[in-house]
């Protein structure tokens, strides 16, 4: 596995160890996230990669290591501090996470309410704008309930870009759309991601559209990074469990049948599986 380079890392992880009791999530995890490009973090169910998003925005903290966003340790900020940090991050949450009792327009004029003083008609034209970006200006006046799971996620990425921050993070952007909605949405990242100069991360299932679109791809497994490099790289690692996952395997590392006693154990006889 390469080494992370840390010239113009907007996130940098360094031996990083959380977990939730005595269960460990993430142990000795090493990587960054270079600036102006789109890394894809996946790997199986469970492994991790939501946990990462939420201590970045520092939702919880590290338990050992280090974990830095344009060089603050994130871990040693107050409160003050965290917000102004999650001012500069946008989040498009799994489901995109609508307020379902405002409109798409005061959806994406929320954060912008929120966190700046700027007068209301600048606000006006920056939602314009951001829904612009996203192909949605026209649905301004409709409610989350008049909208398409696609058109849901797409009002909540105009949203997440609202502040014109540094970083965006996606938790399952793709999740529940179909093929064209999971395309649109897919371009609409890397367009921009580009376009605005920002830094991404994308946490995904979908294998073949994230690899398309990312720069760089971070596969957990077990608390620790199984591999990372360019979606090239990734597809070729002789690495069982990374080959598992890339080719959709159903057997490998990760096993089908939950450990537990043998079928001979359970009902007295017969042939084990």
């Amino acid at each position: 596995m390469r080494e992370p380079d840390d010239d113009g890392a907007v996130v940098e992880c360094r031996d990083l160890s959380f977990g939730y009791g005595e269960r460990r999530i993430l142990d000795g995890l090493s990587f960054t996230v270079p600036r102006g490009k789109v890394t894809a973090m996946m790997g199986a169910s469970g492994g991790g990669k939501t946990t990462v998003l939420r201590l970045i925005g520092g939702q919880v903290r590290a338990q050992a290591g280090s974990l830095r966003f344009e060089g603050q340790e994130i871990g040693a900020l107050d409160r003050d501090g965290l917000y102004a940090i999650r001012r500069r991050m946008g989040m498009l949450f799994q489901f995109g996470a609508l307020f379902t009792d405002m409109s798409v327009f005061d959806n994406v004029a929320f954060p912008l309410r929120e966190h700046t003083t700027v007068p209301e008609a600048l606000v006006r034209d920056i939602v314009l704008m951001k829904l612009n970006a996203v192909g949605l200006r026209g649905a301004r006046d409709l409610m989350p309930a008049d909208l398409s799971g696609g058109m849901a996620r797409r009002v909540a990425l105009a949203r997440a870009i609202a502040l014109d921050p540094d970083l965006v993070m996606y938790d399952e952007p793709f999740a529940g759309l179909d093929p064209i909605s999971l395309g649109t949405a897919a371009q609409l990242i890397r367009r921009l991601n580009d376009t605005l100069g920002m830094t991404s991360i994308v946490v995904s299932h979908d294998l073949d559209e994230t690899f398309r679109i990312a720069d760089q791809v971070i596969i957990l497994a077990n608390g620790r990074i199984a591999a990372q490099g360019t979606p090239a790289e990734v597809r070729a690692s002789k690495d069982p469990l990374v080959a598992q996952f890339v080719n959709a395997q159903p057997e490998g590392p990760v096993h089908f049948h939950y450990p537990g006693p043998t079928v001979a154990q359970d009902f007295g006889g017969g042939l084990e599986p």
